[in-house]
């Protein structure tokens, strides 16, 4: 489980993809504190550190994580952002994100709003409708709050810190990123369906 709140961008240094991916991610955390079989959100994907040296570590990936997120479209170089798994007594900053990622979102578009950066994502279809204004929602792993709703596109504003300290300084319009709609969201929508 995560928070949302990132506290390093990493980089793909070599991916290999042969059945499942395995992905080595440089990074400015001890590696030596890291155990094997623990829990790293990478762009939000909840992924089991297989392997680690310093500066940098490895995980692997299924078909099926591939499938769902944007991994597929990773490459030597890509930026992650990273956040190690939260421990009892750790400060909840953002929301209760789970790596669980629930679909790739497309950026339509990024303005300057002031020093702060609008940015608009179309979301796919099905989970589109758990997205709610001043709800949260986790993009790239990030734990952010929902502004604006049109159709299936929603909208987030992302100040000065949160675009220097994640990967989002860089985001263009038709970047994927990766959607974790909030879990509260996703039990009361199926309660809902029950009735």
């Amino acid at each position: 489980m995560f928070t949302g709140i990132i506290t390093d961008i990493g980089a793909v240094r070599r991916i290999r993809r042969n059945g499942d991916t395995r992905v080595e991610i440089s990074t400015r955390y001890d590696t030596a504190s890291l155990s094997l079989g623990a829990s790293i959100a990478c762009s939000g994907i909840c992924l089991t550190v297989t392997g680690a040296a310093p500066g940098r570590f490895a995980v692997s990936a299924s078909e099926e994580t591939c499938a769902r997120t944007t991994i597929g479209y990773w490459h030597e170089g890509t930026a992650v952002n990273l956040e190690r798994s939260l421990r009892m007594g750790d400060e909840l900053g953002g929301h209760l994100v789970f790596g669980h990622v629930d679909g790739v979102g497309i950026v339509l578009a990024t303005a300057a709003v002031g020093e702060s950066r609008k940015i608009v994502i179309d979301a796919p279809a099905d989970i589109a409708r758990f997205v709610a204004v001043k709800g949260s929602v986790a993009v790239d792993g990030v734990s952010l709050t929902v502004n604006e709703i049109a159709g299936r596109s929603f909208a987030v504003n992302l100040i000065p810190h949160t675009l220097s300290a994640t990967t989002f300084g860089g985001l263009r319009a038709g970047d994927r990123v990766n959607l974790e709609i909030d879990m509260i969201a996703r039990y009361v929508a199926r309660l809902l369906d029950k009735e």
